[in-house]
């Protein structure tokens, strides 16, 4: 019997050895599909295990969630109109910043305190103290407005260097709460770029650039660079301080006195300290080696004892003249005290001795 006579004979035949058969096949299937999920899984192969922890929400969406709550709130007829008006030009590949803009639009339509934070956003600072809005921390005010009116005022605030006020309203806000979330986890990534923290810095910027290819494109390559200062940045260097220094300097120029500001100041001034002890302590450890590097430790002077001299007491006699000083130098031992000038100061004063060289050699031949 060959091997399709076999074959056929199996497949024909309703006896236990066909049962056997297709239990073993199906057996043999399922692992079959295991051991597949699991190399490509390991292969970085499989979308469930590197899908992105967040996405943006599409502009369907987004407006049938703002006019779910526009109508609950039984609009008039005109109000409905002008709302549809809102998202009637809305692009097929509109950015999710354009969704925003748009959702707290539909927001003014039907609240004062939403009306006058749009109004707000769309011009600069018109104080050093920024408006407060009782609406953003209305605890009976649907999350979906709060949330997303917190984002817009936020970045708005960030945008005019107010990081404390910003941070204070993306705190607690995640990219499933917003209609922008690439634009939440990118304000979040400056602010605390901006606030020098470090960890929760690089923690956001790495959850933004899990969708590199969903978030925009300016936010991506700026997450980038704002990461890679951030995971550079020493505490004690320093760049940390002059940082420091530069955000006092923002506060000061926004009217923040207040303990912050006075900590980050104090903060300063003992990293200051500390970096000149260190380096005072450096400089005595180099003078002590450079001493002890110049003693014959086979010939020690006696410390009590005076060095007897065994030449006359006499030096050569040179007139060096009444106009004697640095232009009467021969050009030879002019030229190494300027190579020594520019070895331990700037190239500025370098340039300047130099003038001085020649201004001295030109009142000398006049």
């Amino acid at each position: 019997m060959n091997a399709a006579t076999y074959t056929t004979n199996v497949i024909d035949d309703n006896s236990p050895s066909k049962r056997f058969m297709r239990a073993l096949r199906v057996i043999l299937l399922r692992m079959i599909a295991v051991l597949s999920f699991a190399i490509f899984a390991s292969l970085g192969f499989c979308e469930e295990e590197n899908a992105a922890s967040w996405k943006t929400p599409s502009s369907d969406a987004v407006k049938k969630a703002s006019f779910d709550w526009i109508n609950a709130k039984a609009p008039s007829p005109e109000t409905l109109k002008r709302a549809e008006a809102i998202w009637s030009d809305m692009p097929k590949q509109a950015t999710e910043d354009d969704s925003l803009n748009r959702v707290v639009a539909v927001f003014a339509l039907s609240d004062k305190d939403a009306q006058t934070l749009q109004a707000v956003t769309e011009r600069p600072p018109q104080s050093l103290v920024p408006p407060k809005f009782a609406l953003l921390t209305d605890p009976k005010a649907p999350s979906f407005v709060t949330d997303n009116l917190r984002l817009r005022y936020a970045r708005w605030l960030a945008q005019h260097e107010y990081y404390d006020e910003a941070q204070e309203l993306l705190k607690g806000l995640t990219p499933d709460r917003v209609v922008a979330p690439a634009s939440l986890l990118f304000y979040q990534g400056v602010v605390a770029h901006r606030l020098l923290e470090k960890e929760s810095g690089v923690k956001t910027l790495d959850l933004l650039l899990e969708s590199d290819s969903v978030a925009p494109r300016r936010y991506s390559a700026l997450a980038r660079a704002l990461r890679a200062d951030l995971e550079n940045l020493d505490e004690d260097s320093l760049d940390h301080v002059a940082r420091r220094m530069d955000d006092v300097r923002r506060r000061l120029e926004l009217g923040r006195v207040g303990p912050k500001t006075v900590t980050t100041e104090k903060g300063v001034v003992q990293s200051l300290d500390k970096m000149i002890k260190d380096l005072e302590e450096k400089s005595k450890q180099c003078d002590k080696s450079q001493g002890q590097s110049t003693l014959r430790p086979d010939k020690p002077s006696e410390e009590s004892k005076i060095a007897e001299g065994k030449g006359a007491g006499e030096v050569t006699k040179k007139n060096v003249g009444e106009q004697a000083g640095w232009g009467d130098l021969p050009p030879r031992q002019r030229e190494e005290a300027m190579q020594q000038i520019g070895r331990d100061f700037p190239a500025q004063y370098r340039d300047a001795i130099e003038q001085y060289f020649k201004k001295l050699a030109a009142e000398k031949e006049e």
